[in-house]
C-alpha cells in the first residue's frame, strides 16, 4: 500500500509541504485568495521542529487505527487502505484526536469536525509530496522507499 514517507536526513524545514496542503484542501485553492480572505489555513501536514531536525508529520494510515475504534459516530472509516473521515458523520466528539499517537488529527474549526491527511485521492502522487524542493518526501510501497534510502550514500554518524 502506497503511503508518504519522510527522508528526515533531507527535510529543510521550509513547510512548502503545508503551505501546498493548505491550498489544496482550501475552498478557493488560491494562496492569495486565502491571505485576502484571512482564512484559517488548514493543512494536513505540519512541520515540527526537534532538538535535531525538522519533522514532517501527517497522518500514518494505521492498519488497525486507534482514531477508527475510539470514533463514537462512525465517522472514521478504511477504504483503500486509506484511513478517512466522513465531515458528515463527524459529532466533533474529538476522540479520535485524543487517542492518535502522531497528534496528526487537527479540528476544522469553521466546519466542527477533524480533519487529517487523506492522501489527496484525486492526485496521482498527493501535492506536498510533489512540491518538496528537497524531496525528503516520498509517495509509495514501503519496499521502493527503503531502496531509494539504500541507493544514496549516508554519511556515518
Amino acid at each position: 500500500m502506497k503511503r508518504i514517507f519522510i527522508d528526515v536526513e533531507r527535510c529543510l524545514g521550509c513547510k512548502t509541504c503545508e503551505m501546498i496542503c493548505a491550498i489544496k484542501h482550501s475552498k478557493s485553492k488560491n494562496l492569495l485568495a486565502l491571505i485576502e480572505d484571512e482564512v484559517r489555513l488548514l493543512p494536513r501536514i505540519k512541520v515540527i521542529k526537534t532538538e535535531i531536525s525538522p519533522l514532517p508529520l501527517q497522518c500514518r494510515h494505521c492498519p488497525e487505527p486507534y482514531c477508527k475504534q475510539a470514533c463514537i459516530s462512525g465517522a472514521i472509516e478504511i477504504k483503500e487502505d486509506t484511513v478517512l473521515i466522513d465531515k458528515e458523520k463527524c459529532i466533533n466528539c474529538y476522540s479520535c484526536i485524543m487517542v492518535c499517537p502522531y497528534g496528526v488529527i487537527r479540528i476544522d474549526r469553521e466546519e466542527s469536525v477533524a480533519i487529517k491527511c487523506d492522501l489527496c485521492p484525486d492526485e496521482e502522487i498527493p501535492p506536498c509530496v510533489r512540491s518538496c524542493p528537497t524531496k525528503a518526501l516520498f509517495y509509495g510501497e514501503l519496499k521502493d522507499f527503503k531502496k531509494r534510502i539504500k541507493k544514496e550514500e549516508r554519511c556515518p554518524v
